[in-house]
């Protein structure tokens, strides 16, 4: 079945993670993909684990189903290339620190004119603008300024950096938003546009609720472990041989969960009366439940919530996550050949479509794989491609 953004290129001159995740689920939903590399590579295929010599373990995790070319930017024939491409291109994608691309002769200014439907996404630290635009970003800095940190951990505790990057996936999700916005109003203009966003704005939108809590209280949201800020019981709970989340804060799961641990008698209790009271005295209600959860097996507590109609979940480690049934049946873990590495491991596409449904096409590209084919493509001759290559230029 066709891809529901067959027929649109893109080029992705990202490094890391934001920037290659955005242009990942463009290519798994059918966009032609192109990564361009410097010569050497970026710089994910050379930190971390690897899967074979060369193939670093966070490049294949965000950079599936891409052609691969290298490019010196910093020659001006590499350049004279680029614009070749951005000529044949719907979108490019760029996580260059402010100002880099101007440098390198490939901003938004300089390659717009050579295809006015080119829409032009900058993934950066804190955007384009600001007093703090030409800041190098990086997620844990960017959770830190967004508050999110100050919100998270334990009640009493140092502040937490979230365990996933939220603020580089953010921002990944926040310009695929802005490149499919962008894309429609161009079938109404005609006319491609600039897209910005950054780590830090993506974090600080992800803090609505916390950022809502302070206009409306001016209090400062306080960590609170697992528990909700306006919700209880909603918050991990332990049981005699690990944890378990329960959702069950609204007025009817309620009674049905306190008689479920065998504590009815907690709804007749003055602090636990309403859904505020409840918040209100959390740390009092955690421990009132957790004398009878911890009695009991984490099984047994969710096989009863889940007789009883209670919204509840066991708490898994990353490979219990991956092997849980309804993640296989959601197609969530897939594998994928690489030429070096063999058979890999890659997460599913979260987004089901019926009639053009998302497709993992292939693993990640090895350096430069489809320099000659792309060169080709934009009509290079053979003489000028080896010519390209004896020059270091590719």
């Amino acid at each position: 079945m066709a891809g529901a953004l067959d027929g649109i290129r893109v080029i992705d001159q990202t490094q890391v993670m934001a920037g290659p995740f955005a242009s990942m689920l463009l290519a798994d939903m059918g966009a032609d993909v192109i990564k361009v590399e410097p010569p050497e590579g970026e710089q994910a295929r050379h930190v971390g684990l690897e899967a074979a010599p060369g193939v670093g373990t966070s490049f294949l995790a965000v950079n599936r189903g891409k052609k691969g070319i290298t490019l010196d930017l910093k020659q001006p024939e590499g350049v004279a290339v680029l614009k070749r491409l951005v000529a044949t291109a719907d979108v490019l994608v760029e996580n260059y620190r402010p100002g880099v691309a101007q440098r390198l002769g490939v901003d938004y200014e300089t390659l717009s004119p050579i295809n006015a439907r080119l829409i032009y996404c900058s993934v950066s630290g804190f955007g384009q603008t600001g007093p703090y635009a030409s800041r190098g970003g990086y997620d844990l800095i960017a959770q830190g300024m967004a508050g999110i940190m100050s919100a998270t951990g334990s009640d009493g505790g140092p502040p937490v950096k979230v365990g996933v990057p939220v603020a580089d996936l953010g921002a990944g999700l926040f310009a695929l938003l802005g490149i499919l916005a962008a894309l429609r109003a161009r079938r109404i203009t005609g006319h491609g546009q600039r897209v910005d966003t950054s780590l830090y704005e993506a974090a600080l939108a992800l803090s609505a609720w916390e950022a809502t809590e302070y206009w409306y209280t001016g209090e400062i949201p306080k960590r609170l472990g697992t528990a909700h800020r306006l919700n209880a019981p909603y918050q991990a709970f332990r049981a005699s041989d690990g944890y378990f989340t329960v959702g069950a804060a609204n007025p009817k799961l309620w009674p049905i969960f306190a008689g479920l641990i065998g504590r009815p008698e907690l709804t007749g209790d003055p602090r636990f009366k309403d859904v505020g009271d409840r918040v209100k005295n959390r740390p009092a209600l955690e421990k009132e439940i957790e004398v009878a959860t911890s009695k009991e097996t984490r099984a047994h507590w969710l096989a009863k919530c889940e007789a009883a109609g209670i919204p509840a979940g066991p708490i898994y480690s990353i490979p219990e996550a991956q092997a849980d049934p309804h993640a296989q049946a959601r197609g969530m873990v897939q594998e994928l050949v690489h030429p070096q590495a063999g058979r890999v491991k890659t997460l599913g596409n979260p987004v089901k479509l019926s009639r053009s449904p998302a497709a993992l096409r292939a693993a990640a590209p090895l350096l430069g794989a489809d320099t000659d084919a792309v060169l080709a493509g934009l009509g290079y001759a053979a003489s000028e491609i080896a010519s390209l290559h004896a020059r270091k230029v590719v």
